[in-house]
């Protein structure tokens, strides 16, 4: 993979993290996460997508969390058997001694993921994605019940799936259909117990008067919940309140019951009610959008009244 680092050093000098793509170097945004954000570089002829993850302040933190996200990337590759797209990541230190951290990947095709598919295919054609994603999913739960050293967690939402070599002209899913896990920048993986991501670095894009708190109170249970399985599959099916689908939910649940009642009853999983779901997305809603206020805010405190650079990129707000 040719990675351009001249040209990440050039675009760090000039990005404005309130309007990235404004910078000299010109980018196309891709998608964003709560700490990162996801884009390409125009023109670029290697067709990458880089995420910017600025939360490191010392290189062994760097080598851990390569470690750990090689490792990662490794055992759901080769060991479970997702396919993921060509990977790797890169690092430097800016003009001002701050490491910078990008994950890179393939670019695959933006109408090919899943938030955007589901908006082009047919009900019935939505809910042989949603299996095709449970089997993808019930390959990492097996991996882990099956090795007590390693425990695996995936980030189940229907965004972080892609439907591969998917026809745009010709949009169908069916029980043939393959596809790409690619959120693999926050490596969810405990080795003999211990997390081999450094998870508290992931509270850097919380403001400095909150971190004490999240790490005290959520920490534990939000990094926790992925490694659950019921509680992602409820994080998936939430995801169709966001996507505007609600009226799909109810079968939903019933096709992710069905599910692990047939074909997973080995991990004996309590069928998921409605009324899960429907507290699950209502808390994660609100929880989301107070936390952007705070960060809105603490943006507003760096930028305008401190004078610093904030770095990382806030989106606009979500339709939920």
């Amino acid at each position: 993979m040719k990675i351009n680092l001249e040209l990440l050093k050039e675009l760090e000098r000039s990005i404005n993290t309130f309007h990235p793509e404004k910078g000299r170097i010109p980018i196309k945004i891709l998608g964003f996460g709560e700490i990162s954000l996801v884009f390409e570089i125009l023109k670029d002829p290697e067709h990458l997508a880089y995420k910017r993850i600025p939360i490191f302040d010392n290189e062994d933190q760097v080598k851990r969390h390569i470690w750990a996200y090689n490792a990662y990337c490794k055992i759901l590759n080769q060991e479970v058997g997702l396919s993921l797209p060509a990977y790797d990541v890169t690092w430097f230190k800016d003009d001002n001694g701050t490491i910078q951290f990008y994950c890179v990947q393939e670019k695959i095709e933006a109408k090919s993921v899943g938030n955007k598919v589901i908006h082009e295919i047919s009900d019935d054609e939505i809910y042989i994605f949603v299996t095709l994603i449970l089997r993808e999913m019930k390959k990492v739960w097996s991996y882990s019940h099956n090795n007590p050293k390693i425990d695996l967690g995936l980030d189940g939402q229907i965004s972080n799936f892609a439907i591969i070599n998917f026809d745009v002209q010709n949009p169908k899913v069916d029980f043939n259909t393959k596809l790409y896990y690619f959120d693999t920048s926050t490596p969810m993986v405990r080795i003999n117990g211990a997390e081999a991501m450094e998870a508290v670095l992931f509270l850097k894009s919380a403001p400095s008067f909150l971190r004490w708190l999240l790490k005290a109170l959520f920490l534990e249970e939000t990094v926790g919940r992925y490694y659950e399985w019921r509680k992602v599959a409820i994080d998936l099916i939430a995801n169709f309140y966001k996507e505007q689908k609600p009226e799909l939910i109810p079968n939903l649940i019933k096709l992710v019951n069905n599910f692990f009642a047939e074909e997973a009853s080995e991990f004996n999983i309590v069928p998921i009610t409605i009324d899960e779901v429907k507290k699950y997305y209502k808390s994660d809603k609100n929880m989301w959008v107070i936390f952007q206020s705070f960060r809105r805010f603490d943006r507003y405190l760096k930028t305008k009244i401190f004078k610093k650079k904030y770095e990382f990129y806030l989106p606009d707000k979500i339709k939920r």
